[in-house]
């Protein structure tokens, strides 16, 4: 049985299997709370008995296991009924559920293979002009221009990337002017790095390269393990700055069915 989570219970978001997607609810919750309809928190019960946690957070969904707990086919079946009342346009979980979920709900979402990624350290921190707490206007000047769903959305973007940066959950970067990049989400001494861009008459001259690869020494040094998200098509290319492809899951969105 799926059910909204209550002020009693957030003892739960400790108790998740340490993975990406536990890390990215509990930033939610960190951020947020669950007291704004904009991020909600659900649980999935067997015999009262919570199994996993689910985060609706604007339009994504995550879903993530309690540790030692795993989902059975008929809660995977019930799970895609939740996703099929709720329609979000991202659903992400563990992806050995990811064929069975395939199955229910394909006809309303399309899947894509997606590569999660870990930096290995080279001991070598480049010399670079880094701006390590850039004007966030400037950041979304950068990122608007490589990712078109944030150009409508710059009053949601800046107050929640504000937000999070304010709690310590969240950074960004920016090198030069025209290339930046974001830590998603700082949780347990993870660092998740998202929305990485150059301004296009920029773009061919290595400097997101440059930019990862500092970012991924200078929070290495800092204690933290590096972590980013990609299409498996760009593996040799992160390869190059010093990630290293661990594991692989697929991520379903909506389709457009107008």
């Amino acid at each position: 049985m799926i059910s909204q989570l209550t002020e009693g219970e957030t003892e739960l978001f400790e108790k998740l299997k340490p993975n990406h997607y536990a890390r990215r609810i509990r930033s939610h919750f960190a951020a947020y709370s669950i007291k704004y309809d904009f991020a909600r928190f659900y649980v999935l019960r067997r015999g009262g008995q919570a199994v996993t946690l689910i985060s609706i957070f604007n339009a994504a969904m995550m879903c993530a296991d309690i540790t030692g707990q795993s989902l059975t086919a008929a809660e995977v079946e019930e799970l895609a009924h939740f996703i099929l009342m709720n329609s979000p346009y991202s659903v992400e979980l563990d992806p050995r559920y990811a064929e069975t979920l395939r199955g229910l709900i394909g006809k309303d979402y399309s899947s894509e293979l997606r590569t999660e990624f870990a930096y290995s350290a080279r001991g070598e921190l480049p010399a670079l002009d880094v701006n390590e707490c850039p004007p966030l206007d400037d950041v979304y000047a950068i990122l608007k221009e490589s990712f078109p769903a944030l150009a409508d959305c710059y009053e949601l973007w800046l107050t929640d990337t504000s937000h999070r940066v304010r709690r310590g959950l969240s950074q960004s970067f920016m090198m030069g002017g025209c290339t930046t990049a974001t830590i998603q989400y700082i949780i347990d001494k993870t660092a998740l790095i998202g929305h990485v861009a150059t301004l296009p008459e920029y773009r061919g001259h290595y400097y997101a390269r440059r930019l990862l690869y500092w970012i991924g020494e200078r929070l290495t040094n800092d204690g933290y393990d590096v972590r980013l998200l990609a299409r498996p098509h760009r593996v040799s290319y992160y390869r190059e700055i010093g990630f290293a492809a661990v594991s692989q899951d697929e991520v379903f969105e909506l389709r457009d069915n107008t």
